[in-house]
């Protein structure tokens, strides 16, 4: 995982240099609330969790993300779709020791694919669209 400033999120690929990037699908970006890193780290008993820890491509704070349901939302120039919840998986016991599934049970955030390409920027506003047939 690498921390960029700027990413180009593209309708074709997803965000473009992301290892998953090329691939169609539902899972083209994920997203976590900044807020739930907090609470993952104190149900593990850390000081921390990193995003990159979880694997997840974009931070938000101060926005419930399952307030997207249903709709397609911009984040820079980019406008993308909720298509889901983003469980954790059996990596997050590797990554946190016994006990880590569970920690992010419920905390996970969300997956999204990219309706329009555009740029994504650190300090970009999210904004949900009107509600959407998806």
């Amino acid at each position: 995982m690498t921390n960029v400033e700027t990413a180009t999120a593209s309708a074709a690929e997803g965000l473009v240099g992301d290892r998953y990037s090329g691939r169609s699908g539902s899972r083209q970006v994920t997203l976590i609330q900044r807020e739930h890193l907090a609470a993952i780290a104190s149900h593990l008993g850390l000081d921390h969790v990193a995003p990159e820890q979880l694997r997840r491509n974009i931070v938000v704070e101060g926005l419930n993300l399952t307030a997207l349901k249903d709709h397609h939302f911009r984040i820079g120039t980019a406008v993308l779709a909720w298509t889901g919840e983003c469980h954790p998986c059996s990596r997050m016991e590797e990554t946190f020791g016994s006990g880590g599934y569970n920690a992010v049970r419920g905390h996970g955030g969300i997956t999204a694919r990219v309706i329009e390409s555009g740029a994504i920027a650190i300090g970009d506003r999210l904004e949900r669209l009107p509600a959407t047939s998806l």
